[in-house]
């Protein structure tokens, strides 16, 4: 069995995916050297046969290969013998998976009668009711011990039925044991699923696959890379199930997923994936067939040189130490760079697609909450009034007619910084490439540079540059340039969040600047601040943890998300979670600062964090009452 980068230097820089064992999954076996694979979940009723085998076709028709199903109770376990009858009766034969949350009869019995069942530990056994447990050895072993008392009926049950298993750990949903003793942690995550892991182990059953999922993407990348390292520790080597969960809906949950999902792909991990979007089950599909067709050029990448050495830890993070420059790098929230080159006089529409607006009182065109704080002018001078906290970038040669204009920086080459008789006293950005030898870079302190790769495999390729640059104690700050391509909007969205989005949640960055041949300047602006807010990197808008929808929803996701969106899209940096039940409720939402959850028919309890301040409110009074306790809160300012 192989080890994977978090052990090795060389898989930094070379794409290597990681050697998983192959589980048989009905007919379509995962991991090894199969394809990463497809799934979602139906949201109909589990009772309703026929919604379940009509949703379930059109996934498979879109490309699903593995379907999940709701199992609450041991009744729609059972049905699902149902549910599958139907599906041959009409030619379909794909493998189902049932979802199983605190109900251990309900697993044992699907365990009978489907290719898979997915457990939570998080509430198979153990539950979260938000207290603080203490236990000393003897009492933590034994609660050990009674998981594995509970737990191993399941687990001869699905050996003896050929039935694989997802052990799936969720940020939101570890228990109060776990809590306890680890804290709200991706080494919390991997131990919650490892103490289930070791019992299937113990038992000699290994058709197991296993998921860390959480809605930060940050949290949900360290806690996967831990778990490699500690299979490989402990001589496992199982598949790994990827997803993003409640990412919502729209761009916001392409750009989470991508970013989550497509940044470990590439660095070679993960068997199957699913994307989580509060949308109807099919519009997955897609997504996750294009997250999938981005690594198909990857795995023929040009070389990329190793690693001398690894600065950091992949399993915490810190963000890279630099130098304050001209309001970048440092403790500054990474910068977007708009690129307005082609515009040679004032513009309206060019500038509103950069996030400004025009200030009557003042004649200042001034950025909004997602304005660019970097104009790239190129050679032209349009005569604009900014803000003074916009900052202009000229190419060198126009910028020294303009050296004496606050808030005008000039853009170089290697070439024309070192042949410059001006330079910038506060900041010089120099655009380089990552195939730059270090021995040719200045050291001035008043340095930003723009980095850009052409390899195929730009993750390994930009990290390993600024890894180095660690390395040699350089502290400039480095702002990233994507490569120029002819995608489409979708897929360059899907492309530059993975892509960008992985160095920016290893800290490694201090802004970003798409570029695009087909896309327009708003596209590109909007993108940027998507894939900073997907990284936790810069908080520009609303960020809604929406839960996708299944079985157990109680109202209507979709149709209750975009209410609450069109209320609340303007309250930038607060965190809203919009859950369908209780099982994704106050634990799912993990880190939102206010809650909607579905209790009931017609019932929604308001949570403030993880605790219940408004229960059983009148689902029809619930987003004016969600309004009035953010009010309450001091959270809400008026649009």
């Amino acid at each position: 069995m192989s080890t994977h980068f978090t052990e090795s230097l060389e898989t930094l820089t070379r794409y290597h995916r990681y050697q998983s064992r192959v589980v048989n999954i009905g007919d379509i076996p995962m991991g090894g050297d199969n394809p990463i694979r497809v799934q979602s979940m139906t949201n109909t009723n589990t009772m309703d046969t026929q919604a379940t085998v009509e949703q379930t076709i059109r996934l498979v028709d879109a490309g699903c290969e593995y379907v999940r199903i709701t199992a609450p109770s041991v009744k729609e376990a059972q049905n699902l013998a149902v549910i599958k009858a139907e599906l041959k009766k009409r030619g379909y034969t794909v493998p189902l998976i049932a979802d199983i949350h605190f109900v251990p009869r309900a697993a044992e019995e699907a365990a009978k009668l489907v290719e898979k069942v997915r457990v939570n530990p998080g509430n198979y056994v153990d539950r979260k009711r938000f207290q603080e447990l203490e236990y000393n050895l003897s009492e933590y072993q034994a609660e050990l011990d009674r998981i594995e008392e509970r737990f191993t009926p399941l687990v001869k049950l699905c050996r003896e039925a050929g039935t694989a298993m997802r052990i799936g750990s969720n940020h939101g949903s570890l228990s109060d044991r776990i809590l306890s003793h680890y804290g709200d942690t991706p080494q919390g995550m991997v131990e919650s699923a490892m103490e289930f892991v070791r019992i299937c182990a113990a038992n000699q059953f290994h058709d197991l696959v296993i998921s860390m999922k959480a809605s930060n993407t940050r949290v949900m990348i360290q806690a996967y890379r831990l778990l490699v390292h500690q299979m490989n520790q402990e001589g496992f080597n199982y598949p790994l199930h990827l997803g993003v969960t409640e990412a919502g809906d729209g761009d916001d949950a392409r750009i989470k997923s991508s970013l989550g999902i497509g940044s470990l792909l590439r660095d070679g991990l993960g068997d199957t994936i699913r994307v989580s979007l509060t949308e109807a089950p099919e519009a997955e599909i897609p997504v996750a067939l294009s997250i999938v067709k981005s690594l198909e050029t990857i795995p023929l990448h040009q070389g990329i040189e190793p690693l001398s050495n690894l600065p950091i830890n992949l399993f915490e993070y810190q963000r890279r130490e630099t130098q304050a420059t001209a309001s970048i790098g440092a403790d500054h929230v990474p910068v977007v760079i708009a690129d307005l080159s082609a515009m040679k006089e004032v513009n309206d529409d060019l500038l509103i697609s950069a996030g400004y607006y025009f200030d009557l009182l003042s004649n200042i065109w001034k950025s909004g909450d997602q304005g660019a704080d970097i104009l790239y002018f190129g050679e032209n001078n349009p005569d604009i009034q900014l803000s003074d906290n916009t900052l202009r970038l000229y190419d060198s040669e126009i910028w020294s007619d303009l050296s004496s204009v606050e808030s005008c920086y000039p853009l170089y080459t290697l070439d024309s910084y070192s042949s410059a008789l001006e330079k910038h006293d506060a900041a010089n950005f120099i655009h380089i490439n990552t195939s730059t030898k270090f021995d040719e870079l200045p050291r001035a302190s008043n340095i930003i540079w723009l980095l850009s790769s052409d390899n195929e495999h730009q993750i390994a390729d930009l990290r390993r540059f600024i890894l180095e640059l660690t390395n040699m104690g350089i502290q400039q700050p480095v702002i990233l340039l994507n490569r120029f391509t002819d995608q489409q909007r979708e897929e360059f969205l899907l492309s530059a969040s993975a892509e960008l989005g992985s160095i920016l949640n290893d800290g490694l960055a201090d802004g970003v600047w798409l570029r695009s041949n087909q896309l327009e300047t708003k596209d590109l602006n909007e993108i940027a601040f998507g894939v900073l807010q997907a990284s936790r990197s810069r908080m520009t808008k609303t960020e809604y943890i929406a839960c996708p929808s299944c079985g157990r929803t109680l109202f209507d996701l979709e149709e209750v998300t975009a209410q609450i969106r069109e209320r609340t899209s303007h309250l930038k940096g607060v965190k809203i979670g919009i859950m369908g039940c209780i099982v994704n409720g106050p634990g799912e939402m993990a880190d939102a600062d206010f809650g909607y959850v579905g209790t009931g028919p017609g019932k929604v309890s308001l949570y403030r964090g993880q605790m219940v301040v408004r229960p059983h409110v009148p689902q029809a009074e619930a987003v004016d009452s969600l309004i009035d306790l953010m009010k309450s809160e001091g959270y809400w300012v008026d649009p």
